[in-house]
């Protein structure tokens, strides 16, 4: 039984890569994106609720058309012993769908854009040349990915042909543990304002100042520090 560093270890394929030391919560970005006042989509995810169950990953996956082995979203898991019990660690990963997108600026036709009415950054795959500037720009490796039957780059966008209709991803929709809460930040009376001001809530790799707009709520400093991928192998899988 790994603890729970080693299993960190082996969650980001090998090693522990912890790219600068910056450890701080979320509170920064969060109150950078309130002073703008404008309407911004989030997600919130408490890892003390999810149960590893994929039942994100296979809806995903149905309502946005990719294969088996392309995802948008996943779930990481591992197990790790803690004091004198055993723990099933999962952390679910996507796009941060980031405040500051590093992907944005190297897009060379514009297919990756971030949209001003809800902040959710998109690829249009109309205009994506399949260059793949995106991903090598992008800091959080393996949230990208051609997807094969279109041939351009494809990514988490909170399921934006539901939530543009006042529906919820499917992965908050389906989510059995209801460790996802999705909805705007900047509405004091959303579930999702209220409960980043009762947490306290960390982002992946803060030290990238992309100001991700995924949260969570049960996250270590070490653990938001450490790079993750979807591609890794999966080690451990209920």
């Amino acid at each position: 039984m790994l603890d729970r560093r080693r299993a960190l270890r082996f969650l980001a394929g090998g090693a522990i890569t912890t790219t600068g030391v910056m450890f701080m919560p979320a509170g920064s970005a969060i109150a950078s994106v309130r002073q703008q006042g404008k309407k911004r989509l989030a997600m919130v995810i408490d890892l003390s609720r999810c149960n590893g169950c994929k039942a994100c990953v296979v809806s995903c996956g149905m309502e946005n058309g990719t294969k088996p082995d392309e995802h948008r979203t996943q779930v990481i898991q591992t197990s790790a012993e803690i004091g004198d019990k055993q723990f099933a660690f999962n952390l679910p990963i996507m796009c941060n769908n980031c405040e500051d997108p590093s992907c944005v600026s190297v897009c060379p036709t514009g297919a990756t854009f971030k949209r001003e009415e809800d902040g959710i950054v998109v690829v249009d795959s109309t205009l994506c040349i399949g260059c793949n500037y995106c991903i090598q720009a992008c800091p959080y490796g393996g949230v990208r990915f051609t997807n094969s039957t279109t041939g351009t780059v494809d990514k988490c966008n909170f399921c934006i042909q539901r939530t543009s209709r006042g529906l919820l991803p499917a992965c908050v929709e389906t989510c059995t543990g209801g460790a996802r809460v999705f909805g705007d930040i900047n509405d004091v009376n959303s579930e999702i304002s209220k409960l980043l001001s009762q947490s306290n809530p960390m982002v992946l790799q803060a030290s990238k100042q992309t100001s991700p707009n995924v949260f969570y709520i049960g996250l270590t400093q070490e653990e938001s520090n450490t790079a993750f991928s979807i591609h890794y192998p999966q080690l451990w899988q209920r």
